[in-house]
This record gives C-alpha cells, sequence and structure tokens, in this order.
C-alpha cells in the first residue's frame, strides 16, 4: 500500500465568503470549485507548501507565522487514493490581491459564499470548510456517500 499524499489547502475567508477556484484542464475535478492547494513536496512541511501555493495560485503573500491549522483531513477518494489534507486559515490579512496566477489550471477564482457553498465545490474542500466552520479539529472520510468520521 502506498504512503497517502499530503496536501496543503488554503481557507482564506472574506466576511461570510471564501476564495475558490475553478479547476481547468489539470485531469482531476475539472471544472469543479476548490480552494488555493496543492501537494506538499519532499523536503517541505505543510506550512510552507500552503505559504508557496498561495503565491503561485493566487499571487499573494502569506506572513508564515499568520498560517494556523484550521483541519486535518484523512480522505479516500473515489479512485481509493489516499490523501491527507492540511488546511490552514490565517490569523491576519495577506499582502497582494489574489488573482488567477495559473490561468492554464485554472480558469477562474471568485469569493463564493461560505454557508452554504456553491453545489460544484470539490467535495474534499467542501467537508473540510464544514468542519472548520463547526471548529472540528480533524475528520476521517471514506468516498462511499455514507461514511463521515468527525473526530472529536
Amino acid at each position: 500500500m502506498s504512503q497517502p499524499q499530503n496536501d496543503a489547502l488554503l481557507i482564506l475567508r472574506r466576511r461570510d465568503t471564501v476564495l475558490l477556484a475553478r479547476r481547468h484542464r489539470t485531469g482531476y475535478a475539472d471544472g469543479l470549485l476548490n480552494l488555493p492547494s496543492g501537494k506538499v513536496e519532499p523536503g517541505e512541511d505543510p506550512r510552507e507548501a500552503i505559504v508557496r501555493e498561495a503565491r503561485e495560485e493566487i499571487g499573494v503573500r502569506l506572513d508564515h507565522d499568520a498560517v494556523r491549522l484550521a483541519h486535518v483531513m484523512y480522505f479516500r477518494n473515489p479512485e481509493r487514493r489516499d490523501r491527507v489534507g492540511w488546511f490552514f486559515t490565517l490569523d491576519h490579512d495577506f499582502t497582494g490581491t489574489p488573482f488567477n496566477a495559473e490561468p492554464h489550471k485554472c480558469s477562474e477564482i471568485l469569493w463564493a459564499p461560505v454557508d452554504p457553498l456553491p453545489a460544484d465545490t470539490v467535495r474534499y474542500n467542501a467537508l473540510a470548510i464544514r468542519h472548520h466552520l463547526k471548529g472540528e479539529p480533524h475528520s476521517i472520510h471514506t468516498y462511499d456517500g455514507q461514511e463521515t468520521f468527525p473526530l472529536a
């Protein structure tokens, strides 16, 4: 069995909205909305990864010390691949104005209502946002449409 992929994802809020990006020509969940995110690279910790990804994907600079872990999720996707999502928020604002810095992977970015989230939000992301809004720090999900295991 292979090791789970570690992902770093940013829950960037502005009042009652969250920043989402529409996936485009990536080969996974194209056309759906997801959080600014990316893979944790070898030798990088998840917080370093989200600081890097925010700069690469949406053109903003995050203060490393302001980045806070919001939720950790183990997720088995429909293809039965295991992932660990490290979802982060910020203690204070960021530097820059978000823009689509990767138009070859993303067709648009938008501020979407956080409750309810758009129906076309990637399930993995939507679940983590819901857990975060409830104050739940971690969860386990398997993709069968039924199981959800928030950990108390």
